[in-house]
Parts: C-alpha cells; sequence; structure tokens
C-alpha cells in the first residue's frame, strides 16, 4: 500500500473505546495481502489478530467461532464476495463491525458495501501506517470513507436530491412508536448512542434496543441508511 491522503472520518455512532485489546480478524483471497496486513496491525499492543480467512464463507464460519469486534474484508473473493458476506456475519456476530479494503473504486461496490452494513470503504492504495488508527476508528463506532469514494457519496446523495420532486410524507413511518421517531430524529443528526440517551434521558442500552427495533420496522442494515430515510421524510429539519 502506498502513501495517500487520510480517509475521511465520520463522527461516532457507538460507544467508547474498548480497554481490552481489540480482536480483529483480516478476510482477504490474496494470502501474501493479508499476511502484510496482519503483521501490521500485530505490532499494535492495544491489537489482537484472532483470526484470518482467505474468502467470505471461511469468514462467515470464523466470525461466528471468534466473534471479533473489527473485520477488515475485501470486496471481490471466490465463491462469496465481502457484501455477500456482510449481513451473514451480522447474523452471528451482530457486534462485529466490518470496513472494506478493496481495490474497488465503483460506487455500486461502495453503495452495496454500506447497505450490508459495512462501518467503512477504504482503498488499497492508503498508507499502511494509516490502519492501526482505522481499526481503531472503526471499533469505537465512527465510519471511515477513501476520501475520493466520500466524495462520490455525497455527489450521489446530492443528485437523489435534485430528482426528488416531492418529499416523502410522515405517514411513510406509521409503524415507528413515538420514542423511536424521537430517537430516528437524533440518530439522522449523527448523535450516538450515549447523546440520545442523555438528550431522551435514557440509557445507553434502551436507545440500542431502539435503534435495532427502527433498523428492522425500516428493512435497512445500518444507522446510514435509516438517517437517510429520515431525511428524506422529513423528520430532520
Amino acid at each position: 500500500m502506498t502513501p495517500q491522503s487520510a480517509p475521511a472520518e465520520i463522527r461516532p455512532v457507538d460507544g467508547p473505546t474498548p480497554t481490552r485489546p481489540l480482536r480483529i480478524m483480516v478476510v482477504d483471497d490474496h494470502a501474501l495481502f493479508r499476511r502484510g496486513l496482519v503483521s501490521v496491525l500485530d505490532d499494535e499492543d492495544d491489537i489482537d489478530v484472532v483470526g484470518e480467512a482467505g474468502d467470505g464463507d471461511v469468514a462467515v464460519q470464523k466470525a461466528g467461532e471468534l466473534q471479533p469486534d473489527v473485520i477488515i474484508m475485501d470486496v471481490m473473493m471466490p465463491h462469496t464476495t465481502g457484501i455477500e458476506a456482510g449481513p451473514r456475519i451480522r447474523a452471528i456476530a451482530p457486534d462485529a463491525k466490518f470496513v472494506m479494503l478493496t481495490m474497488s473504486e465503483s460506487e455500486s461496490d461502495l453503495f452495496e458495501a454500506l447497505k450490508a452494513g459495512a462501518t467503512g470503504y477504504l482503498l488499497k492504495e492508503m498508507a499502511v501506517t494509516d490502519l492501526p488508527r482505522v481499526v481503531r476508528t472503526i471499533a469505537t463506532g465512527r465510519s471511515c470513507l477513501d476520501s475520493s469514494m466520500a466524495t462520490k457519496l455525497i455527489a450521489e446523495f446530492a443528485e437523489l436530491a435534485k430528482q426528488e420532486t416531492s418529499p416523502r410524507p410522515k405517514e411513510t413511518l406509521p409503524q415507528l412508536t413515538p420514542r423511536e421517531t424521537e430517537v430516528l430524529k437524533l440518530l439522522a443528526r449523527s448523535m450516538n448512542n450515549r447523546e440520545i440517551g442523555g438528550r431522551l434521558f435514557i440509557t445507553e442500552n434502551t436507545v440500542k434496543n431502539h435503534v435495532r427495533n427502527i433498523l428492522e420496522k425500516l428493512q435497512v442494515h445500518s444507522r446510514t441508511e435509516a438517517a437517510i430515510y429520515a431525511v428524506r421524510a422529513e423528520y430532520v429539519g
């Protein structure tokens, strides 16, 4: 990996930094590249690489067994891609966060990865020295996007806004309870669980339960998708 501009960091959406070493799994079908990532991460005292995988199917199996905190995963792999593996991993290791580290600059891969629940999308051109910082960032609930991919994402949202001739009415969210609606509004303002709990005078655990229910009811896979839903439905001014 060659030095490039640092990945764009998005503000926190989850809890505090873990006090124990972070449990990391690295998934890439290129063994030499994978071992390079493992070597860099193993040099960090607060990071413990607990597993590796060379394809999406093995990644799903090991994620269930190892319950890692963060999974670094390639998009294009044999048998099962990283994007296909993402939802399966979330089903058996719901607390694990995963970030795509890939050669693909495709907008469709970026959008599909985010829909699959990825909390980051980075290109393999990034500086190898940035990798431990990225892992810590993802583990604390922030998202990381390569700066060029972040630009594409913003451009796509801008285009969607132009095409939107009439906003969705609030009646598109009748299935949410009043409390879930309040949580969604604050989530869409980029508040993390602690901030939402403080604003509504409820615990972080209660906020997590509400967020889980919101994602299920809206049939979306991530907080980002839920936030976009809320903005388009005019639940955020």
